[in-house]
């Protein structure tokens, strides 16, 4: 499924573990879907609009992955739209409001796409380009414009930007969304070579950083460019990651199943 992944936050060296001891436990619990206990140890300081905001990141993140949740991610969002006191803050809270109704659009909960829109538009216009939360913003873009306004070029433009924009950052994470989503688009074209590295890619940054929640997906989506054996193998260890996290995430259900079940 196209579109289930976050992509990092305002301050990926911190988000990676590179930093204090409670960033790196919060990062490896969210490495491994568990988002609830990742989300707990940012409690203390939800008074905060930076704790606030990855708070309610990682239970945004918790609905895309699982389908579930949802109530306790508007609470959180809420909760941080409230602290938000500068336009970079606020801008960074609409960016989660519009990923959450996108979310709920995306997976059928509630058709929210006109809400995601309107955030994103907010969002737009409240961080600027130079700012480091544009290019999730542009990521974010570019999957309402694929998955919810059938647009693959305009999509392609801001998957562009934000990968432009991860790279100057260093976000590796978000690096690895835009590389699998101009695969995506660039496989639908046609363009074998292109999808493949651009997978490839993907999948290597996720298994160097050990997000294993986005490694499953990773491993399919290349899959669906190589021949067998090799294609098997992938979705064999896809299938592995996805039964070891207890069927995170679930839509990857779908397109496991039936290949596992021959």
């Amino acid at each position: 499924m196209s579109g289930s992944e976050s992509g990092g936050g305002a301050r990926p060296s911190l988000a990676y573990g590179k930093e204090t001891p409670v960033e790196t436990a919060i990062w490896r619990l969210r490495s491994r879907g568990c988002w609830a206990d990742a989300a707990a140890l940012l409690a203390p300081r939800a008074h905060e609009p930076a704790a606030a905001l990855e708070r309610a990141a990682l239970l945004i993140e918790r609905c895309l992955y699982t389908e579930q949740g949802w109530a306790e991610a508007e609470e959180a969002l809420r909760a941080a739209e409230a602290v938000a006191s500068s336009d970079e803050e606020r801008g960074a809270a609409a960016c989660e409001r519009g990923y959450l109704a996108y979310a709920s659009t995306l997976l059928g909960v509630r058709d929210r796409a006109d809400e995601a829109r309107m955030a994103l538009g907010r969002a737009a216009a409240l961080i600027a380009p130079s700012e480091p939360g544009r290019p999730l913003l542009d990521y974010r873009r570019g999957l309402m414009a694929q998955n919810l306004g059938d647009s693959p070029q305009a999509a392609r433009a801001a998957y562009r930007r934000a990968h432009a924009g991860a790279t100057a950052q260093g976000d590796s994470l978000l690096l690895s969304s835009t590389w699998r989503h101009l695969a995506g688009l660039a496989l639908r074209e046609g363009e074998l070579a292109e999808a493949r590295h651009g997978f490839a890619e993907s999948l290597r940054i996720r298994e160097e950083l050990g997000y294993l929640v986005g490694t499953a997906p990773a491993l399919t989506a290349l899959a669906e460019t190589e021949t067998e054996p090799e294609a098997g193998r992938l979705r064999a260890e896809a299938g592995r990651l996805f039964r070891l996290l207890g069927g995170v995430p679930t839509w990857l259900a779908a397109q496991l199943t039936p290949r596992t079940a021959m």
